[in-house]
């Protein structure tokens, strides 16, 4: 992203952005994370190395995230594509509700063909701008969007069995399965001077991908015309495989990630619907509901005579799924006044039990 150490790449961007659209055009559904506000900022302040207290960094970041962006702003313009700033904290993705929220922003985002671009919100965070990345970040988000893959660009041709920069026998790992605990030690090494990161934190982004099925490939991001190459089938870089398909490892996920924080009786009909036709909860299907949970929480899903039949993440608080239930969709908006979506719980964030 950094033109040695002189602010951003511009014309390494421009190549990227060309590729990127190319992916579009091939239909390919497209999510951006970037790093770079902080070099950007560096330079645009004047600095020569990077800051170590946490205020300056914060500093650097929202001076260097208006240039970021400006940049990816001005190339996809040339395609006439929109582009929206996401910034988000890990603490976004790990609280249940403010995690549907991004999820419905970023989905909706894609359905209007504008590409979402994604960084850290460096300039609130606390620890995260010291141990934080843009590799977890990436991974954190194709699990939000159920991404079939996970591509990181870094300076290297891939993940090698040693580092290449010190050992001139080193090979380059073509593919292996992301849970191979070997890897750690082959991805052992720094990041560069402006950067946060390092091969470890590309392969445990990987493990994370994994976790809802997506595969990953670490590739070098100055390799003409890399991203169209991989496309087409080429074998460049390390694939990094998940163990599991990406629908049932992320069901996986689902079922095993969260506590109940509540329960739905439904009716006979909508046991059959989720049992038999794999479609979503709707409010018109439930006959009662208790405990307090909030939107995004995990809900037991339990027949009349109280066998569990499913569980999921629901997408109403308490107080307003008590208002809607037994009612059609239709009807959500003139009881609540507002529609978070027409499920009360959708089939992607439900799993069987």
């Amino acid at each position: 992203m950094t033109n040695d150490g002189k602010g951003l790449d511009k014309a390494s961007i421009a190549l990227w952005v060309d590729q990127l659209v190319w992916l579009r055009e091939q239909g390919v559904e497209v999510v951006l994370v970037s790093s770079g506000s902080v070099a950007e900022g560096m330079t645009r302040l004047g600095l020569t190395q990077r800051p170590r207290e946490l205020h300056e960094l914060q500093a650097a970041a929202a001076v260097g995230q208006m240039g970021l962006i400006q940049t990816y702003e001005t190339e996809f313009k040339r395609y006439g594509l929109n582009t929206a700033q996401i910034l988000l904290t890990h603490d976004d993705l790990s609280d249940r509700k403010r995690y549907l929220n991004a999820r419905s922003a970023l989905k909706s985002l894609i359905g209007m063909s504008v590409i979402p671009i994604v960084n850290e919100n460096d300039t609130v965070v606390t620890d995260e701008i010291r141990f934080g990345d843009n590799d977890t970040l990436g991974a954190l988000v194709a699990n939000l969007v159920e991404a079939d893959a996970l591509i990181i660009l870094t300076d290297q041709d891939g993940l090698y069995d040693k580092d290449p920069r010190k050992n001139t026998d080193a090979s380059l790992i073509s593919e292996a399965q992301a849970d191979d605990e070997s890897l750690d030690q082959m991805a052992a090494g720094g990041s560069g001077a402006l950067g946060r990161g390092g091969m470890v934190t590309k392969v445990r982004a990987a493990r994370l991908a994994a976790r809802s099925g997506a595969q990953t490939v670490i590739v070098g991001g100055r390799i003409d015309q890399v991203l169209c190459r991989i496309r087409r089938g080429e074998n460049l870089g390390t694939l990094l495989l998940p163990s599991q398909e990406r629908q049932v490892a992320r069901k996986q996920w689902l079922a095993g990630h969260l506590q109940t924080k509540g329960q739905l009786v439904l009716d006979a009909g909508a046991v059959n619907v989720l049992r038999q036709k794999g479609r979503s909860l709707l409010a018109v299907g439930v006959k009662s509901i208790s405990g307090q949970f909030r939107r995004g929480e995990m809900v037991a899903c339990v027949d009349e005579q109280g066998n569990e039949v499913a569980r999921g993440l629901v997408g109403y608080d308490f107080v307003d799924a008590a208002k809607i239930i037994g009612l059609p969709s239709d009807q959500i908006e003139s009881v609540l006044g507002y529609v978070n979506e027409p499920e009360l719980v959708h089939r992607d964030n439900l799993v069987l039990v």
